[in-house]
């Protein structure tokens, strides 16, 4: 039986990392990356081509969406067993009074609402499978917050309510039937490196790691608990 991954996030650099390596195990993925529609066009990451890639279709602020991608995916692989949602928000420094409407509604939709939506997708398919890895893969924001810099008042937050449902889901895995796993990262961090260090803890098998934050930095290997 083939290994059924499914990744989702946004378009950045660690997204790619973490399909590279995707390819590296199975014949073929499903990803679902969304533009990152607030970054600097010139900052902005597209996914390399990759022949094992199956590009699926998500729009974050939609719960329909959010069951159609799980529909899809299954449609597609057959089955998931693996599902890693990458969050890598972005930074957005402005002052209180510079932030506009329709940026507020895309950092709520792409980078906070979404994940819940699916997620409750995910841990439904999971539940009446009995198995399953619900992976959540987080980029830590330097927070920077020099005295003429603005603050980051958007991207911070997307940052820590990821980081809040994480670790509430992480709390409840012990009553679940399938793993959760939570994984992060500094911004600076060779993204390379870190999607490998996933890889190699999603693949160690059992539930030996299940209900804990692996946190990856220089000279670690070792999981922590926030």
């Amino acid at each position: 039986m083939t290994r059924g991954i499914l990744l989702a996030g946004n378009e950045s650099s660690l997204s790619a990392a973490v399909a590279v390596e995707a390819a590296k195990r199975v014949e073929y993925f499903a990803a679902a990356f969304i533009p990152n529609r607030l970054a600097d066009p010139v900052e902005a990451k597209t996914l390399p081509a990759a022949e094992s890639l199956i590009p699926l279709h998500w729009n974050p602020g939609s719960p329909v969406s959010a069951r159609t991608l799980i529909l899809a995916a299954e449609n597609r692989l057959e089955h998931i067993n693996e599902a890693l949602l990458i969050c890598v928000p972005p930074s957005v420094r402005k002052h209180p009074g510079e932030l506009v409407a329709p940026e507020i509604e895309i950092m709520v939709n792409d980078h906070i609402k979404g994940w819940f939506f699916l997620v409750k997708e995910l841990t439904a398919l999971f539940r009446v499978k009995k198995t399953g890895t619900l992976a959540l893969v987080l980029s830590e924001l330097d927070p920077g917050g020099g005295k003429d810099e603005a603050p980051d008042l958007m991207g911070i937050s997307a940052v820590e309510s990821f980081r809040a449902f994480t670790q509430g889901l992480l709390n409840s895995s012990l009553e679940e039937p399938f793993r959760i796993l939570g994984f992060s990262a500094s911004e600076s961090s060779n993204t390379v490196e870190f999607a490998a260090f996933i890889f190699k803890f999603l693949e160690e098998g059992g539930k030996r790691n299940n209900g804990k934050w692996l946190r990856f930095g220089k000279g670690r290997g070792l999981f922590s608990r926030y």
